[in-house]
Order: C-alpha cells, then sequence, then structure tokens
C-alpha cells in the first residue's frame, strides 16, 4: 500500500485532526481545546537527558500557561507504558535546577504509528526515521497554527520564549498591534503601517503625547495591556 504524503501544516492554516491515546486517556483533537490556546511539542524519546529537562521545565510552567487560557499537549513515537514509566521516573528521582517532584499533569501523546508526528511534519528524515524532532506548534482557540518553532535533537527549548511568544501573539490579538524585537509585556508596542501616503503624513503629523515615531513607517506606543 502507498504511504499517505502529508504536507506540514503552515502559519494561518487549520492544524490537522487527529484522536490518539495519552497519559490522560484518549485526547481528541482540536475538540478537547475548544476556546484555548494550545502549546503542541513533540520529543525525540522517553528517557532522554534533554527531554527530562524539556517536561520538567514545561511542567513547573503548567500553571503560568493554564493563566493564559493555554493547555500544554506532549508527543512522542513512545508507548503510553513508556511515557508513564518515564514521568513517574521524572516526579520520584530527577531533581534539576531546584526542581524536584514534579509531576507532568498534561497529555502525552502515544504516537506509535507516527500518523500524528507525521501529520504535523514532526518527522524530519535526515534528523531521524524514528525519533520526531523537537518542534512546537502554537495553535490558538480556533485551532488555527499562529507559530512553528523547531529544535534540532541535541538542544532543549527556552520555555520562557515561548511563554513571551504566546504573551506577543495574545496582546496583538487583543489590541491590534505589534510587538518590537525582544518585547516584554510592558513595553512599548508598534502601531500598524498606514497603508497609504496621505495617511502615512497624518500619522506623523499627529504624533505626540499617544504615540512617537521614529519613521512614517514605525511608530510606537506605550502597552496597552499596562
Amino acid at each position: 500500500m502507498e504511504e499517505q504524503a502529508y504536507r506540514l501544516p503552515l502559519i494561518g492554516e487549520k492544524a490537522p485532526s487527529f484522536v490518539a491515546e495519552s497519559t490522560q486517556g484518549t485526547v481528541h483533537f482540536p475538540e478537547d481545546f475548544k476556546g484555548k490556546w494550545v502549546v503542541f511539542f513533540s520529543h525525540p524519546a522517553d528517557f532522554t537527558p534533554v527531554c527530562t529537562t524539556e517536561f520538567m521545565t514545561f511542567a513547573s510552567m503548567a500553571d503560568e500557561f493554564k493563566k493564559l487560557n493555554t493547555e500544554l499537549l506532549g508527543l512522542s513515537i513512545d508507548s503510553t507504558f513508556s511515557h508513564i514509566a518515564w514521568l513517574r521516573t521524572i516526579k520520584e528521582k530527577i531533581d534539576y535546577k531546584g526542581m524536584k517532584n514534579v509531576e507532568v499533569k498534561f497529555p502525552v501523546i502515544s504516537d506509535l504509528t507516527m500518523e500524528v508526528s507525521k501529520k504535523f511534519g514532526m518527522l524530519q528524515p535526515s534528523a531521524s526515521t524514528t525519533q520526531a524532532v523537537r518542534a512546537v506548534f502554537v495553535i490558538d482557540p480556533k485551532a488555527t497554527v499562529r507559530a512553528i518553532l523547531y529544535y534540532p535533537l541535541s538542544n532543549g527549548r527556552n520555555m520562557d520564549e515561548i511563554k513571551r511568544l504566546l504573551v506577543a501573539m495574545q496582546h496583538s490579538d487583543e489590541h491590534k498591534i505589534a510587538t518590537p524585537a525582544n518585547w516584554k509585556p510592558g513595553d512599548d508596542v508598534i502601531i500598524p503601517p498606514p497603508g497609504s501616503c496621505g495617511a502615512a503624513k497624518d500619522r506623523v503629523d499627529k504624533a505626540g503625547e499617544e504615540y512617537r515615531c521614529l519613521d512614517w513607517f514605525l511608530c510606537l506606543k506605550k502597552d496597552p495591556g499596562k
């Protein structure tokens, strides 16, 4: 039988739907996450050192993500039994950077058939044909892919950056603004650029207390969320 070909879902597209077994029972995506943001991430394998530090960090930040209306969802090409054994080991034995007795409560999908990994482009043959790379998909409450991050097998992800990006996107949605490089809550935000010559001149001419312009295309104002 010819293997089905999949294409990586792109930013702005609907995330592929799936049903899969996990450490928290059967996951129906996106139905189980209706109205929520989702950080969906893959890892190469259970009982591996980099993945262990990542899961401990994600689990320790789970409440921070929940406050942002966001659920965490993990995946690897391992069995649910392997996941459970690994997560028990993390809770009972691993003490890393002051994190200990860490309980991973978010679902970790068992993708033995690699079906979900293939749908999301988490398998990259040049890296490995049997392990998912470190992919991160940030998916909004409408099940639309909003951001995609990929890391190599050898290097762990920066969870603070994933959270920062999530907050920035939520901020942009709510206030119709953009965020500059290295933006953090409380920093100035960018007003979307004007779409005509007249609007550009008007934007610059009216700069003052409400916003400031470095040039017609780059105007900033105080964070409206503060």
